[in-house]
């Protein structure tokens, strides 16, 4: 009886995950779909899933009528820069919470962490402000990456992991005169890939993705990234329901390939912050 109660419980689970995946993909195969087919086609009424012919000139459209390339380019240059900070900092703030002591490493830890109670829309005016009105860097690379630079969310993940790293190598390496920073550098870093190589992941794929702040900093067509792109490409008399869709595709591709080629670092990033620290 145990063993037919969890097949059905299997049964049923796989039901639901098979489910869900198909409910997951649609979108993005209509996307992929509508991309290589004309417009009427894409904006019937009723739409194709098997489409009759396949047609590029979408994408032709989409690169002739907008700033594409440029837009790939600010969205990887950005995505690109933001990785190395949070990693450079991130490890190093982590390593310092975890294993060195100093005066009021758990207080200043906590007031960190406390911040990230507050919701990002709350902050968003004030530094707004600040970037633009007070430090005069609005519509420039600076705005769009200073405030992400390092994030407390990544401090945190780092610190959780650094927390599991052997603390015997660390002692080891202050006896041989071994500096703060040459330990950092000779000895956290090499035992911390698995982690840092998560966080690396995670933190370009957030940045390529991001939306709303470099939306909001930028004004000039030249910053934007390819999802603020993807957003101002519109028409006063039509909607090019075809070429929306090749960009979608277009900035969604990198998304896609980074996912399937390091999957099992995304998998390792579920786990990431639930060593005991």
């Amino acid at each position: 009886m145990k063993t037919r109660s969890k097949t059905v419980f299997l049964a049923v689970a796989a039901l639901i995950l098979v489910v869900w995946t198909i409910v997951t993909i649609i979108p993005m195969y209509w996307m992929l779909i509508g991309s290589v087919q004309d417009s009427t086609a894409t904006a019937s009424f009723r739409p194709r899933m098997i489409p009759e012919a396949l047609s590029f000139a979408p994408y032709d459209r989409f690169f002739a009528k907008t700033a594409a390339w440029r837009w790939l380019f600010n969205s990887l240059l950005i995505s690109t820069v933001l990785t190395v900070t949070n990693v450079f900092f991130a490890s190093l703030a982590g390593y310092a919470f975890s294993k060195l002591k100093f005066p009021g490493s758990n207080a200043i830890f906590w007031v960190l962490l406390s911040t990230m109670m507050i919701p990002a829309q709350v902050t968003l005016i004030p530094l707004y402000i600040l970037i633009v009105n007070v430090f005069n860097l609005g519509d420039s690379y600076t705005a769009i990456i200073l405030p992400t630079a390092v994030t407390v969310g990544n401090i945190f993940l780092m610190k959780q992991y650094m927390s599991s790293l052997p603390t015997s190598l660390i002692h080891a390496a202050r006896i041989d005169a071994c500096s703060e920073f040459g330990i950092f550098w000779k000895v956290i870093l090499p035992m911390a890939k698995p982690g840092l190589a998560v966080l690396a992941i995670f933190t370009f794929v957030a940045s390529w993705n991001e939306f709303f702040w470099p939306f909001l900093i930028t004004n000039s067509t030249e910053m934007r990234t390819i999802q603020v792109g993807l957003a101002s490409f519109v028409f006063s008399e039509s909607t090019d329901f075809g070429a929306i869709m090749a960009g979608a595709t277009v900035g969604a591709l990198p998304m896609l390939i980074l996912f399937f080629s390091l999957q099992r670092y995304f998998l390792q990033g579920i786990t990431i912050g639930a060593v005991k620290g």
